[in-house]
């Protein structure tokens, strides 16, 4: 089994399904492979049809079964240091080396090589494949996923999120909110400061506010404190404004993000920053230009998977891996979209996240061997079961 996985994540490498490309022929090899051992398949195209996602199905039509999920997008190689070939997997050291080898094409390659089996052994409740587009910037492809789920009343009990955790059982994890905020102000010379609206000082001025809500955000940690951190993180990523010294710059935006361990301090954070540019900062500016505007735009909002008293999903992972414990971890997955339909969700995928979007980023054949043996014991589960 093993070498067939390590041929089938060769040819997923191959394909250079980087985020701002098409994923089209990925998904129609993996079309190719899961109808061909009697998968249903469904391929959901974007607006753009550049793009798609593909649920497939094993075993009966009804509720129930399980998900096996992951994306097929890759974050991009430019201006990294590789010495090897991305799109190329090289086998060295007990390592497979190529861009998406741990995140997360290696899963996605262990599920197809286990589908055959998985079509003998499936009784009466049905496996289902989920493969996404552009989980790298915002996991879009899977919101896409969900509605259509949920339009085609498709409704699975359990769901596996392969992506890299060593392998631990990981049942819960932050959620990721990105969004860029834009300032037009109006423009004029540096010796009349009074005459423009400068909109990198405003710009700045949001900036501070962030970095006073991310100070506040520590003392509203939860009690159970499991998050490390454990509070919800707030992070400038970049600020964009002015040419010269001597112009006073009308435009400015600031992309930024935070990491909620609760919905409530996202909510607070949204709504504080609003009321701050509604009464504070747009006054302000208004006062000399009134068609000033400050304008955010939600690039991606992403639910955690908030960790639960009951999850069949965690309890069937801790019988197959044998762990005697699960984890959380501070990035985020797709997995809270899968947790708002109603499954119970866990993320547990082969590699290390320490690995992924780097260069050289690799995949420990043992970490795949591990991968394997957990699905060919839940082909054992889905053969027992009635």
């Amino acid at each position: 089994m093993i070498e067939d996985t390590k041929r089938i994540l060769s040819d997923l490498i191959a394909f250079p399904t980087v985020s701002a490309d098409s994923n089209l022929e990925m998904i129609a090899y993996l079309a190719d492979r899961l109808a061909g051992c009697g998968a249903k398949v469904d391929i959901q195209t974007d607006e753009t049809g550049r793009k798609a996602n593909l649920f497939a199905t094993l075993g009966p039509d009804c509720d129930g079964g399980i998900v096996l999920s992951g994306h097929s997008d890759v974050v991009p190689v430019t201006d990294q240091d590789w010495t090897t070939d991305p799109f190329v997997t090289i086998e060295r050291d007990g390592r497979l080396y190529g861009r998406g080898t741990c995140d997360m094409k290696g899963f996605i390659a262990a599920t197809l090589a286990m589908a055959p089996t998985f079509a003998k052994q499936v009784r009466d409740k049905p496996v289902h494949f989920a493969f996404t587009y552009d989980e790298e910037t915002g996991c879009i492809g899977a919101g896409q996923l969900a509605q259509s789920l949920i339009a085609r009343e498709i409704k699975p009990r359990l769901a596996i999120i392969g992506e890299p955790t060593e392998m631990r059982i990981i049942e819960g994890h932050k959620g990721c909110c990105e969004y860029t905020t834009r300032f037009q102000g109006l423009e004029g010379h540096g010796s009349a400061p009074d005459l423009g609206v400068n909109a990198a000082e405003y710009a700045v001025r949001y900036v501070l506010r962030l970095l006073d809500l991310r100070d506040r955000l520590q003392g509203m940690a939860p009690e159970t404190r499991r998050f490390e951190p454990p509070w919800t993180t707030i992070n400038v990523g970049a600020l964009h404004s002015g040419s010269v010294h001597n112009v006073i710059p009308p435009k400015a935006h600031i992309d930024w993000e935070m990491r909620p361990v609760q919905t409530s301090d996202a909510d607070f954070v949204k709504e504080t920053m609003t009321s701050y540019c509604n009464d504070v900062l747009l006054p302000a500016m208004r006062r000399v230009h009134p068609d000033a505007t400050i304008e955010t735009e939600v690039i991606g909002e992403v639910a955690g998977l908030v960790p639960t008293e009951v999850n069949e999903a965690r309890q069937i992972l801790l019988e197959l891996t044998g762990a005697n414990g699960t984890d959380l971890v501070p990035f985020g997955t797709e997995a809270g979209i899968f947790q708002s339909l109603g499954m119970d969700v866990v993320v547990c995928g082969p590699g290390s996240i320490n690995q992924a979007h780097k260069a050289d980023e690799y995949l420990a054949l043992d970490q795949l061997a591990q991968c394997l043996t957990v699905l060919e014991k839940l082909g054992h589960k889905l053969k027992r079961s009635h």
